[in-house]
């Protein structure tokens, strides 16, 4: 089974910066997608960023041009560079693994990113 564990997160000003990062382990098929997402109280979670193996990211409207998600193939390691923070960005942030040879979604337990006015 594949483990996700997320770290990072913690407290920060308005037009601050935060760096995440996600370790998998388990067995694996390098052919997957992996990515970020966030959820705040009372919302539904929503993508934040994704990128497959190849490189390619996609991102929310909301976040394009300050995060930048990037990934180490080698370390199986994927993170959400996050500058010029909001408040709106608060919520806590989970990180995805979408297997695209065997269908599988796997998700972390989750890091709290706060962000103050």
């Amino acid at each position: 089974q594949v483990q996700l564990v997320e770290s990072g997160g913690g407290l920060v000003q308005a037009g601050g910066s935060l760096r995440l990062s996600c370790a998998a382990s388990g067995r694996m098929f390098r052919i997957n997608v992996m990515g970020w997402y966030r959820q705040a109280p009372g919302k539904q979670r929503e993508v934040v960023a994704t990128i497959n193996s190849g490189g390619m990211a996609n991102y929310a409207d909301s976040v394009k041009g300050r995060f930048t998600i990037s990934r180490d193939n080698a370390k199986n390691t994927v993170y959400l560079q996050m500058n010029s923070l909001k408040p709106e960005d608060t919520g806590v942030y989970y990180c995805n693994l979408k297997g695209l040879v065997i269908r599988t979604d796997y998700w972390g337990q989750g890091t709290q990113v706060t962000v103050s006015s």
